[in-house]
């Protein structure tokens, strides 16, 4: 008999059972995460407190990246023991990483209860029950959505800010991502389905939405509408009550100048653009099957700032992919000057099997990687703090983000994000501190290379929850930022 079997004796009057969710990946893991508390809650269990082992912990995973299968299975090691002295504990892994590895979990960690996909979500609860009556490993991996995700109940990490899925999957074929064998092709929501969404948070209290999609300014690809993505901006800034509009990640092939209008036209819509570069050479490029060359990018740019002259622009940018010599990289450092980018998730090229660019020639040797790599992030980082710096002085208006602020020496301080998405943080003044969801108006003092300080409060909206509201507990967001399409 295997030592991670679970032998559950149920009792009537036994206190709920306790849950955690553990997060890695994208923002599109993040908000799959919150369905999976609004799931599990559903259901009826309840958050594990700070410090208490719960009795389902839930991987909900990402592939993107090389490390995410060390860091998996060095998590699942250390609850092993765990396991071992209580047996009725469930362990559940999702999402790209399961999807891609599938029953090979069950084989390195048989100690795991359920092993479920990204295409069913939803199916976590039976699968967890099924694994508790059947008293063994449960996997089930769909190859298809049947369902579109938004359709699960979700338990929001925050009370003010919500993530919108607008479409899920990608149709694109970069040599480097293993996202679409995993998420699958594109598919869309209808608008009317997602205006409904978006109406009914801001009548819950939401103030900010993000809309999500692999590709999203691809959306409407699927029912022929090239214009669907303006079109819904625009409609976003007809909803009363909706402070903030952004959206994350688009694909310079698809970002158009009706987007640009809409973006600049739209008053809700945020100022800032996240952008993934991946490359400043046109060869790597075409490498890496991107349908686009730097001189297109620095153009959508261009066009951006032209109308809207104080937009935050920031990237994703990828060193060291097969084949990439040192004039490649400097055709990179050179866009990245001619950017000037707010900020930019930067990351050594990471093989993952199944991808087209894992089986290319000429791997570049890791220590020139790191170089390359260090020589990038000291770039990024100068231009940010010099484009930091010509805000000290000017006025920012910032949405309080829930948790503690930064404590310099006396100064207590909430922090939140800009318009921009810049982080800021905000002097505490005398009388009450302001509320996760309240929108202070401040001036800027001070300007680090990632983030802002603003000491001088002009005044305070006072539009959020009471301060006493906490997010689920074991909702991180490790990791955010990965590759983007």
């Amino acid at each position: 008999m295997s030592l991670f079997r679970l032998e559950h004796v149920p009792t009537s009057d036994a206190p709920p059972r306790t849950y955690q969710v553990r997060t890695y990946g994208c923002q599109m893991n993040v908000h799959d995460s919150e369905r999976l508390t609004g799931l599990l809650e559903e259901s009826g269990l309840v958050p594990a407190a700070d410090g208490q082992q719960a009795d389902v912990v839930v991987f909900n995973t990402c592939a993107v990246r090389e490390n995410a299968d060390n860091r998996l299975y060095g998590n699942l090691s250390h609850l092993a023991p765990i396991k071992r002295e209580n047996p009725n504990m469930q362990i559940a892994v999702g999402g790209c990483l399961a999807q891609k590895d599938k029953g090979v979990i069950v084989e390195k960690a048989p100690w795991v209860d359920v092993v479920f996909g990204t295409h069913n979500i939803g199916s976590l609860p039976v699968l967890l029950e099924r694994a508790r009556v059947q008293r063994e490993a449960q996997v089930e991996i769909e190859e298809a959505l049947e369902t579109f995700p938004s359709d699960l109940p979700t338990r929001r990490q925050s009370a003010h800010s919500a993530w919108v899925s607008i479409s899920v999957g990608c149709n694109n074929t970069c040599t480097f991502c293993i996202v679409p064998s995993l998420r699958g092709r594109e598919k869309d929501r209808r608008p009317g389905e997602i205006l409904a969404e978006i109406e009914a948070l801001v009548a819950d209290g939401v103030v900010e939405v993000t809309l999500l999609g692999q590709n999203v300014n691809a959306y409407g690809v699927e029912f022929g509408d090239r214009g669907a993505f303006a079109d819904l901006l625009r409609a976003c800034g007809s909803i009363e009550g909706l402070e903030r509009v952004r959206f994350t990640s688009p694909h310079p092939r698809d970002f158009t100048d009706d987007v640009i209008d809409a973006m600049a036209t739209t008053p809700n819509v945020m100022p800032q653009l996240h952008m993934p570069l991946q490359s400043g050479s046109d060869r790597i490029l075409q490498a890496m099957r991107r349908s686009y060359r730097s001189e297109r990018y620095l153009g959508i740019i261009d066009r951006v700032r032209d109308r809207i002259p104080h937009a935050a622009i920031t990237t994703d940018i990828i060193v060291g992919f097969p084949g990439e010599t040192e004039e490649d990289f400097q055709d990179t450092m050179e866009v990245v000057r001619r950017a000037r980018f707010a900020s930019a998730f930067t990351f050594q090229y990471s093989k993952r099997p199944g991808t087209p660019a894992a089986s290319l020639p000429d791997q570049i040797d890791p220590d020139v990687v790191q170089d390359r790599y260090t020589r990038l992030v000291d770039l990024v980082n100068e231009i940010a703090w010099e484009e930091n710096r010509t805000l000290e002085g000017t006025e920012v208006e910032v949405l309080v983000a829930e948790g503690e602020g930064r404590k310099d020496e006396a100064t207590a301080r909430v922090s939140g994000r800009a318009r921009d998405n810049r982080l800021v943080h905000v002097a505490v003044t005398e009388g009450e501190p302001p509320s996760p969801g309240d929108l202070v108006t401040a001036r800027v003092t001070y300007a680090a290379p990632h983030h802002l300080v603003a000491d001088d409060v002009l005044s305070v909206d006072r539009r959020g929850l009471a301060a006493e509201w906490k997010p689920t507990v074991g909702l991180g967001m490790p990791g955010v930022g990965q590759p983007s399409a």
